[in-house]
């Protein structure tokens, strides 16, 4: 696939996004905002799973002269989950971290030390999935699975 290739359908992958936040927005009585709209653009360009702190961190980074409170970045990621435009990880007491809900299947290993986050995708994992929902009788409406222990930096650390 050629970069031009790949940049158009970003683009055209980005826009849905955009015109279904938009309509999202429409459909709970609230205003369409520079503000909102970055905070969404930066979920879709990050690879990371953000804290609500971080992606404030991030925006005021990439725009400084964009006065965004840390308040309207906490209610429109609140709004994208509750529509499951975004998926949350939750960290206790820690708080959760984000990231866009668009993305393909996969699933998550999570260092319980740093927070370092993982993701990986098993194909034998997801068809044994299958066969146990239809081995239960179930059918399957969607799944995460988290693995929870210590990354190997954290181990190394921990051998210190």
């Amino acid at each position: 696939m050629s970069a031009h290739t790949d940049f158009t359908e970003r683009t055209v992958e980005y826009n849905k996004l955009l015109s279904d936040f938009k309509q999202l927005l429409r459909d709970n009585g609230l205003k369409f905002t520079i503000q909102r709209e970055v905070i969404l653009e930066m979920l879709y360009s990050s690879d990371e799973h953000l804290t609500p702190e971080s992606l404030h961190h991030l925006i005021q980074e990439k725009h400084p002269d964009l006065n965004t409170g840390i308040a309207t970045v906490y209610r429109t990621l609140s709004l994208l989950e509750d529509s499951d435009m975004v998926t949350s990880l939750s960290f206790g007491a820690q708080g959760k971290k984000y990231e866009l809900g668009a993305k393909d299947h996969h699933d998550h290993i999570i260092c319980t030390k740093c927070g370092a986050i993982s993701e990986f995708v098993d194909d034998e994992i997801e068809s044994r999935q299958k066969k146990i929902a239809e081995e239960l009788g179930f059918i399957i409406q969607e799944h995460s699975m988290q693995i929870y222990g210590i990354c190997q930096p954290c181990q190394t650390k921990m051998k210190k």
